[in-house]
């Protein structure tokens, strides 16, 4: 299975950490249809470089910066023309998925 993640990422020009938010966004199956697959890419890499900028150690425990996090990936939601019907569940997935990067990173 990662190994078949990975060769998707590849496919797709995408790093691990970028296929996975490209995944999170993609269940939205009205999203796919509307924005295609070189949006949604483009959506993935930029959540990855903004979550990446904005997290910090205890950014899951201070609300402050989840708020301002939210609030971004939201901005680069509408940026990109996500359906804002779908935005909110699009961002908690989003920021689901930061919470598992930044433990990644944590770990690493």
């Amino acid at each position: 299975e990662m190994r078949e993640a990975e060769r998707r990422g590849e496919d797709l020009g995408l790093t691990e950490e970028e296929l996975a938010f490209y995944d999170a966004l993609g269940t939205n199956d009205s999203a796919v249809r509307v924005l295609g697959e070189p949006t949604l890419r483009t959506i993935a890499q930029e959540l990855v470089r903004t979550v990446r900028a904005n997290i910090t150690v205890d950014w899951t425990l201070r609300e402050n910066v989840r708020a301002q996090l939210r609030v971004l990936v939201k901005r680069v939601l509408r940026k990109h023309g996500y359906p804002p019907d779908k935005q909110e569940k699009a961002t908690q997935t989003v920021l689901e998925q930061a919470e598992v990067l930044s433990a990644e990173v944590a770990m690493a």
